[in-house]
């Protein structure tokens, strides 16, 4: 996983993005790229962070707005960086296959690759975490609603509703998650959801259907029970629906909010 660099002091090692073959039992030929930073922790977390349209695993982890392997230098945990194999590079959030538990979709290659990374890295399964930017959090969405056994926590910037565009009461938003994998209820990944107020792409009534989704599904009302202006930033506001849902609004900002890792460690607990 580390890459010799010839320097004038002699070799010096560095860890790179790299790409894995998977066991992959789905119709799906999405790509696993994994980075794994010099230093790992033992037992180390998992930050699954998946690219937005016109994109790739590669470009994702070049983007300068997108800073999660800096945050694997720095704490020592892996971060894994699905590349969809769809035109435009947009993931398949619409199809039966993608949106349901098993359906042999992008979402299944997805967590193909999480469980992989598990037993290939020695993962800590319990402290696997999710995050992405628009399409990636659309994805990010499905892959809580059909996977969420894989999940503790997700960050997701600037997506939908799993269920994609449309609007629809708080139940009936929960009923598409509930309905993405029939009979689960065990444990749900907590949920913290961003979006912007000048969002032209994506528009900024998608937050609300998607905190009326997840408010639904953990049973808890969609009043907060607190919230925090101008945090993490100035014209931030993040409000907290119980201990499991969090939205952050982030007014006068466009498509897509720019990841924050401090916010979004945070909230994994990393």
């Amino acid at each position: 996983m580390a890459a010799a660099v010839m320097s004038g002091a002699g070799v010096v090692m560095g860890a790179q993005l790299t790409k894995v073959n998977y066991p992959n039992n789905a119709t799906s030929r999405a790509e696993m790229y994994i980075y794994v930073p010099d230093k790992v922790v033992a037992s180390p977390p998992l930050v699954v962070v998946i690219h937005s349209c016109q994109s790739s695993a590669s470009s994702y982890f070049g983007n300068s707005k997108i800073p999660w392997h800096q945050g694997s230098d720095r704490k020592g945990y892996i971060t894994l960086w699905p590349s969809s194999p769809n035109s435009g590079t947009c993931w398949d959030v619409s199809s039966r296959g993608s949106l349901s538990h098993g359906g042999g979709g992008d979402s299944q290659a997805i967590a193909n690759m999480v469980g992989y990374a598990i037993d290939k890295y020695g993962v800590d399964r319990d402290r696997v975490y999710l995050t992405g930017g628009s399409s990636g959090a659309m994805m990010g969405n499905v892959l809580a609603a059909t996977y969420p056994q894989l999940f503790k926590a997700a960050s997701l910037y600037s997506g939908v509703p799993a269920g994609c565009f449309s609007k629809a009461s708080a139940e009936q938003w929960g009923n598409v998650v509930r309905n993405m994998y029939p009979g689960y209820n065990g444990p749900r990944p907590k949920m913290q959801i961003w979006h912007g107020s000048a969002d032209s792409t994506l528009a900024p009534a998608n937050y609300q259907e998607t905190i009326k989704q997840w408010t639904n599904v953990f049973g808890v009302s969609q009043t907060p029970t607190s919230t925090v202006k101008n945090y993490p930033q100035a014209n931030y506001q993040t409000d907290n629906y119980g201990e499991n849902v969090q939205g952050i609004y982030a007014s006068g900002v466009g498509h897509s909010v720019p990841s924050n890792l401090t916010a979004s460690e945070q909230w994994f607990g990393l």
